[in-house]
């Protein structure tokens, strides 16, 4: 029986894809370097943002560093006003809760630009633990973090199940000895997620929330 879901964020949680577009095109402006489209930026998302500065910077190697900063900075203090929930999400993360199962979110943002994401969108759902970027734990997929999660929460890796859009996701949930569930309705398609060993698909919330009651209760 599941008793736990841990969430990405981005893609999974928020379509922060334009945010994250409009800031880094504000910092690779500030620099002289072509600015990305939204497309080519959810490409980019899903290792961190100094690896999505990385690829966005491409072979300016000699800038990362002051792109990063500059884009650290901008994002700490976006107002997120591009962003928003998916449909049906409200509804059946309310559920979810309503059924007693605890929610965690883990992600590679930034701890601080994660935490204003979460007060805007998702603190009204009470998430348990929500952990992003910080210095105590490498990023995923490393799994260090979701069996931090897995022993604060007291559930077992059979209790828990992991919902994510991105490839480091699936692998994530893989080393830690979650099933996941990928998500389609965010930043990657269904086959490049099924080349990164997806198994469980969900189009949407509303069939998230079938394949969580139909095959995990």
């Amino acid at each position: 029986m599941i008793k736990a879901i841990i969430f990405d964020l981005d893609g999974t949680l928020v379509n922060t894809a334009r945010d994250i577009c409009a800031t880094l095109n504000d910092s690779l402006r500030e620099y002289g370097l072509p600015e990305l489209s939204v497309q080519t930026t959810v490409k980019y998302v899903g290792d961190g943002a100094k690896k999505l500065v990385e690829r966005a910077v491409g072979e300016r190697a000699d800038l990362v560093q002051k792109v990063y900063k500059d884009f650290s900075v901008r994002y700490a203090t976006c107002a997120n006003e591009l962003s928003e929930l998916y449909p049906s999400e409200e509804e059946t993360l309310t559920k979810l809760k309503d059924n007693g199962i605890m929610l965690a979110l883990l992600t590679n943002k930034p701890q601080s630009a994660t935490d204003r994401v979460y007060a805007k969108f998702l603190a009204k759902f009470g998430f348990c633990i929500v952990l992003g970027q910080t210095e105590q734990y490498p990023l995923k997929p490393n799994p260090a973090s979701t069996r931090a999660i897995l022993k604060e929460l007291n559930v077992s890796e059979d209790e828990c199940v992991f919902v994510g859009d991105g490839e480091a996701d699936i692998k994530t949930a893989a080393a830690a000895g979650l099933k996941c569930i990928s998500a389609l309705w965010g930043f990657r398609t269904g086959e490049e997620l099924k080349s990164a060993g997806g198994k469980i698909f969900a189009k949407d919330y509303v069939e998230l929330y079938k394949i969580i009651l139909n095959n995990f209760t």
